[in-house]
């Protein structure tokens, strides 16, 4: 499992190891995030994974299609 840092909150730093993970090419662009999985991976309530995916999608790094969950975005859509 995961291991926190106790001085910052768990979903930046989830945000930040799944932007790690996108900009590395570890997740590629369409790739789906599934909340499940990350709620699972890091141990952590949904709420707090959502929390990250929202902010990874205020930085254009994924996009969330109604009905179908987050994606990662490629990188021209992200400039």
């Amino acid at each position: 499992m995961f291991e926190f840092s106790p001085t910052r909150s768990k979903w930046e730093q989830i945000a930040e190891v799944v932007t790690e993970r996108i900009t590395s090419g570890m997740l590629r662009p369409d790739d789906k995030l599934s909340e499940v999985e990350l709620t699972a991976e890091f141990g952590v309530d949904r709420k707090t994974v959502r929390k990250a995916v929202a902010h990874l999608r205020a930085g254009g790094m994924v996009v969330t299609r109604t009905g179908m969950g987050s994606f990662v975005t490629s990188p021209a859509e992200r400039e």
